[in-house]
């Protein structure tokens, strides 16, 4: 790669921005011309490029002819141009604002790349109503996004276009190329002078109109602009606070600023156009585009006649399988196609790809809105909705925009009676005149037995579930009472025991299975209460069993058993109190005296 800057009268050290190349997104063997921020490090993010969607080689010139044109050269053949031959070119400029200007001989700019935005737009830069800013076209199919200004007969409104590729055929022998507008600024209503779209360098967004710039409207303010829009026309000056607005590769507008976020520098998003992505047109290709229980992530749903292409998840037609007319032949037989229905759907159209429009009175019922574009050879599909409660039906002759979730809203999409396909995510159905009985009985056929079974699985679980929970609680209880009964000791609840040993207050001492405390009944008699800490799992049942067994056994030698505590995690043995002490003091050694040992 080669900036040949030998025609140059220098490019003067900038300390905001850098033309260069720098390897292309897609495959680093591939190189991109273009302008970065030069003082944020390991981030080259482009706010110009000429040749995004033509990556070059390392072999790549970009020189200053003797012409005085600017050429983007890759293995002698010309990728992109300034064309300003002959226009007494004699030096670039790098400037503080982020454009890159082509002086003449007494230093009047002949050229300069804020007048050619490719998909940002930065401070003071201008938008005016003969530029655009345009996304990187889709390596799958072609589309891509624009922002710029659409002019109705009385008015001017900035708008977000999804672009149809140039080779896309239309049904219009005169028209080979469409878009669709899915977000709009305000509009400009009779306004005489130059019409600009600025950013500010407060960060606020608007539209700028008149002889004297004086008339402003506002898309986003910032709340600490003060200066105003005009104020940013035909300025260039360095940039306090980095900004830019980008219009990016999935259609949506949004502003960044480079600031702090928790110790780390990084572009942080201010605002954006669109905030639901499903809005966007084209953002799924020809499928339906479905937004997550957040309501901010999508995914993308590929209807009858289309199928999902590439890593992008976009759905694009398959030509065999969607019902058009061959070779402009009118041999649409109702026999060779069907109607797919796609419920709670709609789709985004433009006004090129309407065939009819039927109002109440023409459609009396959903199913004729599929019959309609049945009928009808151009059809490929029909959307049948609601408007104030009157339903319409829109025929259509192409599917081009994408589509979206409408719970007022249902999409016929015509395909071949002989494909299998059905559509991805979806249970759609086939309807036309002489298998919708058909079909609507074999999906019936296979539906209800797998609901049947699912219920009585169902049902199965929660009665085992019930049985095993009723009967533990119900041989607990029977072994309870039958330790009652038998005159066996008295169950405690573990909170009694806390209240009769003051919390566990006073050890007496330890055994190999637990800690042994004073407490005393409410009759005053005192008891020994020994806290069992290692207790198998499960093991409630032999616990009761042991207590049962030891609480039968009296004898004038045995400590008596008075009672026991089961509950939860909780083992407990309550002992009568020995108040002449363990029978271990009156064995063994200790500091009392060998006098207390018997003999």
């Amino acid at each position: 790669m080669i900036m040949n800057f030998d025609l140059f009268s220098g490019l003067p050290d900038n300390g905001t921005f850098t033309i260069g190349f720098t390897p292309s997104d897609t495959d680093n063997r591939l190189f991109t011309l273009g302008i970065w921020f030069a003082s944020l490090p390991g981030d080259r993010t482009f706010v110009w490029s000429p040749n995004r969607n033509s990556p070059t080689s390392q072999e790549a010139i970009l020189e200053l002819d003797t012409t005085g044109n600017l050429i983007l050269v890759d293995k002698k053949v010309t990728i992109w141009a300034s064309n300003t031959s002959n226009a007494n070119v004699e030096s670039a400029t790098m400037s503080e604002s982020g454009n890159f200007i082509l002086h003449s001989t007494n230093n009047h700019p002949i050229w300069q790349s804020f007048s050619q935005p490719s998909n940002t737009l930065l401070p003071n830069q201008p938008l005016t109503v003969s530029s655009e800013l345009t996304s990187s076209k889709s390596s799958s199919h072609g589309g891509y996004y624009a922002l710029k200004m659409l002019q109705q007969p009385t008015s001017l409104s900035l708008a977000l276009t999804y672009n149809l590729p140039e080779s896309y055929q239309t049904f219009d022998e005169n028209e080979s190329y469409a878009n669709y507008s899915y977000w709009q600024g305000p509009d400009i209503s009779n306004v005489t002078g130059e019409v600009i779209a600025v950013l500010d360098q407060a960060g606020s967004f608007g539209i700028v109109y008149g002889n004297s710039s004086d008339g402003a409207v506002y898309v986003y303010k910032n709340d600490n602009d003060d200066a105003g829009l005009a104020s940013a026309i035909h300025q260039s000056t360095p940039l306090t606070v980095l900004r830019r607005l980008t219009l990016e590769e999935n259609g949506n507008l949004r502003l960044y600023r480079w600031e702090d976020v928790n110790g780390s520098k990084q572009w942080v998003s201010q605002w954006a156009a669109v905030s639901n992505p499903c809005d966007i047109g084209g953002i799924c290709g020809n499928g339906v585009c479905k937004l997550d229980k957040t309501k901010t992530n999508a995914s993308c749903t590929c209807l009858p006649g289309t199928s999902k292409l590439g890593r992008d998840g976009q759905c694009y037609e398959n030509s065999s399988l969607v019902g058009k007319c061959t070779n402009g032949k009118h041999e649409n037989k109702t026999s060779s196609f069907r109607i797919s229905t796609v419920q709670q759907t709609n789709y985004y159209f433009s006004e090129s790809s309407i065939i009819a429009n039927y109002s109440e009175s023409d459609v009396s019922s959903i199913s004729k809105c599929g019959d309609a574009c049945l009928s009808d050879c151009d059809c490929v599909a029909s959307v049948y909705g609601l408007n104030e409660e009157r339903p319409f039906c829109w025929v259509l002759r192409s599917l081009s925009f994408g589509g979206f979730e409408d719970t007022s809203s249902t999409l016929f999409v015509k395909v071949r009676a002989n494909s299998s396909w059905t559509p991805e995510g979806q249970e759609g159905r086939s309807n036309n005149s002489s298998s919708d009985g058909m079909g609507s009985a074999k999906e019936k056929a296979v539906i209800i037995p797998i609901v049947l079974g699912m219920i009585v699985l169902t049902i199965l679980l929660t009665m085992l579930l019930y049985y095993s929970v009723h009967r533990k609680r119900t041989l607990k209880r029977e072994m309870e009472c039958s330790l009652v009964l038998s005159g066996a000791p008295v169950n405690f609840t573990y909170r009694a025991l806390q209240i009769r040993t003051s919390n566990f207050l006073q050890l007496l001492g330890t055994v190999g299975f637990g800690s042994v405390y004073k407490g005393s009944l409410g009759d005053g008699t005192l008891v020994a209460v020994k806290k069992l800490d290692k207790i198998l799992p499960h093991g409630e049942k032999e616990f009761i069993t042991e207590v049962n067994t030891i609480g039968s056994m009296h004898h004038m030698n045995l400590v008596r058993l008075c009672g026991f505590c089961s509950e939860g995690p909780q083992r407990l043995l309550v002992y009568e109190f020995m108040k002449n002490g363990s029978l271990d003091q009156w064995i063994f050694p200790s500091i009392r005296g060998p006098d207390r040992l018997l003999d």
